[in-house]
């Protein structure tokens, strides 16, 4: 049985994946522990959605942790969580066999535990929802179910399906063969379509996505849709104990077939997927400057309705999109998606495959991004920087736009943001007209905003005029927005406060969550403290103009120290909060530096022109297994990369080595974690030699 193969239409028997979501909570900024009631629009003003693949549960609860989070994403969307037949493809999560939580993502407990986890990191969960079919034949599921193609003991039996029991084929010019007939292609094995006219069928449904409701999902992508009646959608969600939770649905739009789309913009939000194959034609085969009036211009569906994606796993597999093995195409067309202003974009991440029924690496569990065939294209630095580029400049519309005739574009989004992209065989320098404020922004294509405003990268100085000149490299791109400033880093500048925060609550690990008087608030739970000396941990922040900070603190695992319910209003220079009690002062009394407990990184590795070395971690200090937060070494004594860093005595930690090039593509060394601990006093010694 060979399901997940595309139809002559561009349909996949399995369905496509996600779309992006607009629900979530608005949180008061500053009150990080007493969130207000869930809004329909948007997750605190965060909407982009990373849909992680086939990961199993407690991969995407760290990943919630790790990366989600800290980069800004509003939403997970996870894999059909039921019961489903066995089988290592990838599309037996779309024959599902019950409603158990169950198979080979996780059980109940680790679903739960998923979704408290991502919850805390601030990310709200999306359930991959299967409500038209049921499987093609018999078996037992990955829960332990006994079944048959019509039977499915205490959900279904033979009269709760439609009696037409053959494949759609290629028809889609009648509704009631789209509709009531079975998924599946002419000759080969078909999936049973569920009757969801049936008020039996409904509740069923209904129970299902409400069980999910209650252990927190906060939301649903609805596969195959056109294969479902709009009028029996709506039944189905009038039956929800939450009717009005968000849902995107997927249906795929066909010249002159007899179900649209657009007739389930009454139902919900619905996937545009001229929008996925007009990018690929776009960036493969014509000019990027055709993308002037991209958007509802082209025909598309409102943009406040539709969900828009570069690539899902059907796309990727039937040719009919982009997909990672299309290189920086691929990377420049999700830079554009999240620049541009249409839709509700949705992130897909999976896994390298060879054939297009490949199944999920090393039992859908991933150790680490980039490692075991994982691809994690929500975690790379281009893609991932302009989620924070999409939440900042939410709202504002295509201004400035620039083009060559070509494949060079630029646009502004208003006074928030501006995004050169070059496609051209060679660089490109110019002086562009933004509506940026005047300052110094730092470009997120090649660094990573700091959390005390600086840059781990190049940065561009606006001016007063609200232009900046910039070489864009060939295949690249460079990104600015306000709050991704370009200013000194740690400690940089007149105006700074260094916080001590006492740890005699021992807490594992310890975040400052902050916002210069007058200021933004950072990503929460936001960034991490550093140890300063016995029983204090610290982080020095640049102020600019600012007279002080308001701040939280966070335990990396949700718990608020909040000061009884009102954020702590910290000053300048040295402070400190120790028990609920501010004062100031530097604890340490050594100038905030460590007494000399630590680690000193020592790795011989060769690079190319480009190409720095870095090490990550399991602990926050080593960026917690987020290449991005990657610690580089100094190669002043090349081949051997160096990096002292301080750490607790006795900190015990796992890490390995990485390289980067210049447009942020990772390279993991092999082999197993290293492992060190930090003895009682001094420096543990690390000599190592890179792992090809």
């Amino acid at each position: 049985m060979r399901f997940g193969l595309p139809h002559a239409s561009g349909r996949s028997v399995a369905g496509l994946a996600a779309a992006a979501l607009a629900l979530g909570l608005t949180t008061a900024l500053g009150a990080p522990a007493q969130p207000a009631a869930a809004a329909p629009t948007a997750n605190g003003g965060k909407k982009v959605t990373a849909v992680l693949f086939e990961w199993n549960f407690d991969s995407i609860a760290r990943e919630c942790t790790n990366t989600l989070g800290p980069k800004g994403y509003g939403y997970v969307q996870v894999s059909p969580p039921q019961e489903r037949i066995q089988g290592g493809a990838w599309w037996t999560a779309y024959q599902p066999v019950s409603y158990k939580i169950q198979g080979p993502l996780g059980d109940r407990t680790a679903f739960r535990n998923m979704v408290d986890t991502c919850h805390r990191a601030g990310v709200k969960v999306i359930a991959d929802a299967v409500i038209n079919h049921m499987t093609s034949g018999s078996g037992t599921g990955t829960a332990g179910t006994n079944y048959s193609k019509y039977d499915y003991p205490g959900f279904y039996s033979d009269q709760d399906f439609h009696g037409c029991r053959r494949p759609i084929g290629g028809n889609y010019s009648d509704r009631s063969n789209i509709q009531d007939c079975e998924l599946g292609e002419t000759g080969q094995p078909s999936l049973a379509d569920l009757n969801t006219g049936s008020d039996h069928v409904r509740g069923k449904i209904a129970g299902y996505l409400d069980d999910l409701l209650s252990m927190g999902v906060d939301g649903f992508r609805v596969d195959a849709v056109k294969h479902i009646a709009a009028g029996d959608l709506a039944a189905i969600r009038g039956k929800l104990s939450n009717p009005n939770v968000y849902w995107v649905q997927e249906a795929i739009h066909g010249a002159g077939e007899a179900v649209s789309p657009s007739e389930y913009l009454a139902t919900g939000d619905v996937q545009e997927f001229r929008y996925t194959t007009d990018l690929k034609r776009i960036f493969s085969n014509e000019k990027l400057s055709y993308l002037k009036n991209f958007g509802e211009a082209w025909g598309y569906m409102p943009s406040g309705q539709s969900g828009s994606m570069v690539a899902n796993h059907d796309t990727e597999r039937n040719g009919s999109s982009l997909s990672y093995k299309d290189g920086s195409r691929y990377t420049l067309a999700n830079v554009f998606m999240l620049a541009h202003p249409y839709g509700t974009p949705s992130v897909h991440s999976g896994y390298e495959f060879g054939n297009k029924d490949d199944g999920a690496p090393n039992g859908h569990a991933v150790s680490a991004c980039y490692s075991g065939g994982w691809s994690c294209q929500h975690a790379w630095r281009q893609i991932a920087n302009m989620v924070g580029f999409r939440n900042a400049t939410e709202g504002a519309g295509v201004t400035d736009w620039w083009d060559n005739g070509n494949n060079a574009i630029a646009f502004g989004r208003g006074s928030k943001g501006f995004v050169a992209v070059n496609r051209e065989g060679g660089a490109i320098t110019r002086t562009f007209r933004t509506s940026l404020p005047a300052g110094t922004y730092c470009d997120v294509q090649h660094g990573d905003p700091t959390a005390d405003g600086g840059c781990t990268g190049t940065t561009y100085a606006v001016g007063s005029d609200g232009t900046f000149t910039a070489t864009v490299g060939a295949n690249d791109a460079v990104a600015l927005y306000v709050g991704a400033s370009g200013g000194e880093q740690g400690g940089g500048g007149d105006n700074t406060a260094t916080v001590y925060y006492g740890t005699d609550k021992n807490w594992p690990a310890y975040n400052l969550h902050y916002a210069p008087t007058g200021g933004q608030w950072t990503t929460a739970p936001g960034t991490a403290l550093e140890p300063a000396c016995a029983g204090w941990v610290k982080k020095t922040v640049a102020l600019g103009s600012a007279t002080g900070l308001k701040a939280a603190f966070n335990n990396g695992a949700g718990t608020w120290d909040n000061n009884g319910s009102a954020n702590y209003a910290l000053g300048t220079g040295d402070v400190t909060v120790k028990g609920g009690v501010v004062g100031s002062g530097n604890p340490c009394g050594d100038g905030g530096q460590q007494t000399g407990n630590g680690a000193s990184f020592s790795v011989t590795a060769t690079t190319v022109p480009g190409q720095n070395v870095y090490v990550v971690g399991d602990a926050a200090a080593l960026g917690a297994w987020s290449p991005a937060a990657a610690l580089k070494l100094d190669p002043a004594a090349y081949p051997v990369w160096k990096l002292d860093l301080d750490l607790p005595a006795g900190t015990s930690f796992a890490y390995k080595y990485v390289r980067k090039d210049a447009a942020g593509n990772v390279t993991w060394e092999s082999g197993a974690n290293r492992t060190a601990t930090v003895p009682a006093s001094g420096r543990v010694t690390l000599a190592d030699t890179w792992r090809g």
